[in-house]
């Protein structure tokens, strides 16, 4: 897909903050596990929480390619950073824009869309992944309030200076079959009843924010209700599916990252009196990681494309993120080879690559749930 110049334009801009602000400091950020708050604050600047958000509410009043041409960007350098705009925005902002209520995106999405705040997107529980279906959260009305209990696990931007509400699924009701009911709830941050444990010790995504949550008889609003009663479920597997492109997106900017890394090695260092990139052993090997990259790109290009024609897009979203999350992983591993000893160093950037792609196979569905969704569509 050839970008247009509006879009091009955005990705010239962020590759410039990505190489010249984020990536001389983010490898700090990352071993003191410290999130980055001022390169959070300069992308509100930006207005890239705001990119696919409409000027009503204080966005750019662009589009989800867009989103997706700044996620590669900031995904090239760094995964941390990428992340925290990639949930910030398909996480936080999504369930507000796609099924809020009007007052709900007049008084949340503005600060969202700035980057002055930041959403949570709850879903996962300790016994409930890719089983999103088995959750086990609670809500019950009692006076006008929802009673909230239950726990979340791996929310990202959960628990940061600057987070302003999480929306949680939780089961309202069970049919008469025992189905459960599962609607969607925001809850703001310092809600009484509200607890964010620690942050995670993680392998990877060092330099971003992720929390267990944890709501012990936490009362909102009735009108806290984010959409349809009962149509939670459904709601967020729709944002799930948008969140799959973006993180597609991102996996490409990270497969690419490890291609850029490793052409810069292979012409700088020598073994036995020549560059290594001389040799066919490392070109074949940068060569098989750039075959991936551009594949991934093309499959999320593909995806997004139809997802702003609206037309449907859920197998085109699974295949993109199967195939880049692949090769996101895939080029990490070989840029460490390349890289020898020293890609193994923390204060290269594909050592954190290596640390970080791991979690693109897993996390917004698991590679294996993309190949389900991908068969369905198959009719098998």
């Amino acid at each position: 897909m050839q970008l247009s110049e509006e879009h091009e334009a955005l990705r010239a801009t962020v590759e410039d903050f990505a190489q010249k602000e984020v990536a001389p400091v983010i490898g700090d950020f990352y071993i003191k596990e410290k999130f980055p708050y001022a390169l959070v604050a300069k992308m509100g600047e930006m207005g890239l929480f705001g990119l696919p958000v409409g000027e009503e509410y204080g966005g750019m009043g662009g589009d989800y390619v867009a989103l997706c041409v700044a996620l590669e960007e900031l995904g090239r350098v760094d995964q941390s950073v990428a992340i925290t705009l990639e949930a910030g925005v398909s996480l936080g902002i999504m369930p507000l824009l796609r099924f809020g209520s009007d007052e709900q995106k007049q008084r949340w999405l503005p600060d969202l869309a700035a980057g002055r705040t930041l959403g949570g997107f709850g879903l996962t529980e300790a016994g409930g992944g890719s089983d999103a279906g088995a959750t086990r959260t609670t809500a019950k009305l009692d006076g006008g309030e929802w009673v909230i209990n239950g726990t979340k696990a791996f929310i990202t931007n959960s628990g940061t200076d600057i987070t302003s509400l999480v929306t949680v699924t939780a089961v309202t009701d069970r049919g008469e079959d025992g189905k459960k009911e599962i609607s969607a709830i925001l809850v703001p941050s310092g809600t009484d009843g509200f607890t964010v444990a620690p942050s995670y010790s993680k392998v990877g995504w060092n330099a971003s924010d992720t929390h267990e949550l944890a709501f012990d008889d936490c009362r909102v609003p009735e009108e806290n209700l984010v959409g349809t009663r009962g149509r939670g479920y459904a709601q967020f597997l729709s944002i799930l599916d948008e969140g799959r492109v973006a993180i597609a997106a991102l996996s490409t900017g990270a497969a690419q990252g490890c291609v850029d890394e490793s052409v810069r090695y292979a012409r700088e260092r020598e073994a036995f009196g020549a560059a290594i990139g001389s040799y066919q052993g490392i070109q074949f090997k940068i060569a098989e990681m750039e075959s991936r990259t551009v594949c991934a790109r093309l499959a999320w290009q593909d995806a997004a494309a139809k997802m702003s024609a609206g037309v449907p897009f859920k197998k085109e979203a699974a295949i993109a993120k199967l195939v880049s999350s692949n090769a996101a992983m895939d080029n990490a591993r070989d840029a460490t080879q390349i890289f020898g000893g020293y890609g193994f160093m923390n204060e290269y950037p594909v050592a954190r690559h290596y640390r970080d792609s791991k979690i693109l196979e897993i996390g917004e569905g698991t590679s294996e749930v993309q190949k389900i969704l991908i068969a369905r569509h198959l009719g098998l």
